[in-house]
């Protein structure tokens, strides 16, 4: 499966790095003078571009549009992430490259989505999850709306909906030979992460006010406690048996605590287990709980989750040249994927390397000796 990812920020390139790290061949086609967005940091931390080859082209001039054009007649797949419109004034807008290849899949990756009032306005993930509702239900009774990084909206509701939607689209392309656009907006993306609660919500099984559910912090057995050490933890036995099994294993008398379905004694059952869990420290509390039925894991900081025996033993993190990172997931039986490449950097030097696989070595060479030199440099 070969894709060509015009080059963005966030959901898109995320998407792409998740297609190349199971095995794809993606080849990110990268502005001669990268905008300055996102957090500046070394191109080797900046995992996400993880996985593929990196070629700067002027996609504004003709020989280097003509180029992108010849990859998309090779491609199964295409990835942009740009305002809606901004492919088709470059020429490579889903008619120019269907045309050229009309199995192709076109990809676009937005936050409002390709048509809509907001359609052109701009806005980061913060902003598409409060549109669709997921904001509001985040955080603790009487707090604000909790920013949940920008894994729901960027990631959740974006990059996965757009690679989910690719891979369907080829496999119909490959039955059919006939490509489509795909519109993965993130705002569709994060509505439809949230199907389960509004199922709950019709039922009336879910209170508008945030903090007082099951799962958002309100049930005291479903949240984070604080540990003598000023660590904390994380219990969730939500299952009766489960939730015996935790106050066995704390110490306290099941038969004098208030039930779990009992609401109105919630805070104290709350009080009575934040008591308890403040007498040990958090890897005392882990040495007594973690692999039992209590449902509990310690809440760990990134860098001690890529040491945690569990983590380890799955090989859930790996490094490459120096950097600690997630590996490729999910886990394949018959073809696991080979560990990621890191980021790449759009050398003219490795302009041809970049290509190999794509075009023949003889019209690579002709088509880079037609593009001047300024057109495919990084700046």
């Amino acid at each position: 499966m070969k894709v060509v990812e015009l080059a963005g920020i966030g959901p898109a390139p995320m998407c792409a790095m998740l297609l190349a790290d199971l095995g794809a061949t993606v080849l990110r086609i990268d502005r001669p003078e990268p905008p300055q967005l996102g957090i500046p940091r070394p191109l080797r931390h900046n995992l996400i571009l993880r996985g593929r080859p990196c070629l700067a082209l002027d996609l504004k001039r003709p020989e280097c549009r003509d180029l992108a054009l010849r990859l998309i007649e090779e491609a199964d797949a295409l990835i942009e992430g740009f305002r809606p419109g901004v492919t088709e004034r470059l020429g490579l807008g889903p008619e120019d490259c269907l045309a050229r290849n009309p199995r192709l899949v076109y990809g676009r990756m937005t936050g409002w989505g390709q048509h809509g009032p907001l359609a052109q306005a701009a806005g980061h993930d913060l902003n598409y999850i409060a549109l669709t509702g997921a904001l509001d239900a985040i955080g603790r009774e009487g707090q604000p709306p909790t920013p949940p990084l920008n894994l729901v909206g960027d990631f959740g509701g974006g990059s996965m909906y757009l690679a989910v939607g690719i891979l369907a689209a080829i496999i119909s392309a490959r039955a059919t030979g006939q490509g489509q656009v795909v519109d993965a907006a993130i705002v569709d993306g994060t509505a439809h992460l949230m199907t389960g609660f509004h199922g709950l919500l019709a039922a009336g099984l879910f209170n508008a006010q945030r903090g007082t559910n099951l799962l958002d912090s309100g049930a005291p057995f479903y949240d984070c406690y604080e540990c003598a050490d000023g660590r904390w933890v994380s219990v969730a036995p939500i299952e009766g048996r489960f939730h015996a099994e935790l106050l066995q294993r704390l110490g306290i008398d099941a038969a004098d605590f208030p039930a779990q379905s009992d609401r109105a004694r919630w805070p104290e059952a709350r009080a009575r287990l934040a008591a308890a869990i403040r007498t040990r420290t958090r890897d005392e509390w882990s040495a007594l709980l973690e692999g039992t039925d209590a449902c509990f894991a310690p809440v760990l900081s990134m860098a001690e989750a890529a040491q945690h025996p569990h983590m380890q033993a799955r090989g859930t993190y790996l490094e490459v040249e120096g950097v600690v990172q997630p590996a490729p997931a999910p886990r394949f039986s018959r073809t696991p994927p080979d560990a990621p490449m890191p980021p790449q950097p759009a050398d003219p030097a490795s302009a041809a390397a970049a290509l190999e696989g794509w075009l023949p070595a003889e019209e690579i060479a002709a088509r880079l000796a037609a593009i001047p030199a300024a057109a495919r440099a990084p700046g």
